[in-house]
C-alpha cells in the first residue's frame, strides 16, 4: 500500500483502503476473512501495524498479509492452538507462529476459522491471569 497513515486515518479506514487497493480476489478474500474474524469475537480490535491489518484482543491474534498469489493469516501464537480442521498450512516449522495461506478460488471453512480465532483470543486472555 502506497498510502502512509495520516492523523485522520483509523485502522479500519486503512484496512478498507488495502482491500480496495488490491482490487481483485485478494481484496475479496481479505474482506471475507476480516468479517469472519470480527464475527468470531466482537471484542477484537482492528489495528494497523507493520503496514498490514492486525487483529488483537488482549494481545495479538493475527495479521492479514497480501501477496501476489495469496492472502496469509498469521496467528501470533498459532503453534499453541489446537487446529483439528487442519487450517494451518504455512509456517508450520516455527515454534510460535502458524499461518493459513489462502489462494484464488479457495473456500474458507468459516466454522473452523472462527473457532481458531476464538481459541487465540482465549489463549491471550489466559496469559493475563
Amino acid at each position: 500500500m502506497n498510502k502512509s497513515p495520516t492523523k485522520g486515518d483509523t485502522p479500519a479506514q486503512l484496512i478498507d483502503a488495502r482491500i480496495k487497493e488490491l482490487g481483485d480476489w485478494r481484496g475479496d478474500m481479505l474482506s471475507r476473512l476480516r468479517i469472519l474474524i470480527r464475527q468470531a469475537d466482537p471484542k477484537i480490535v482492528e489495528e494497523w501495524k507493520w503496514n498490514v491489518p492486525v487483529w488483537s484482543r488482549e494481545g495479538l491474534i493475527c495479521t492479514g498479509e497480501s501477496y501476489k498469489n495469496s492472502v496469509k493469516l498469521t496467528f501470533a501464537h498459532g503453534a499453541s492452538l489446537d487446529d483439528p480442521s487442519g487450517l494451518f498450512n504455512s509456517s508450520l516449522e516455527g515454534g510460535v507462529r502458524r499461518a493459513i495461506d489462502f489462494h484464488d478460488g479457495d473456500k474458507v471453512n468459516a466454522t473452523a476459522l472462527k473457532a481458531l480465532v476464538r481459541s487465540a483470543s482465549k489463549l491471550n486472555a489466559s496469559k493475563l491471569k
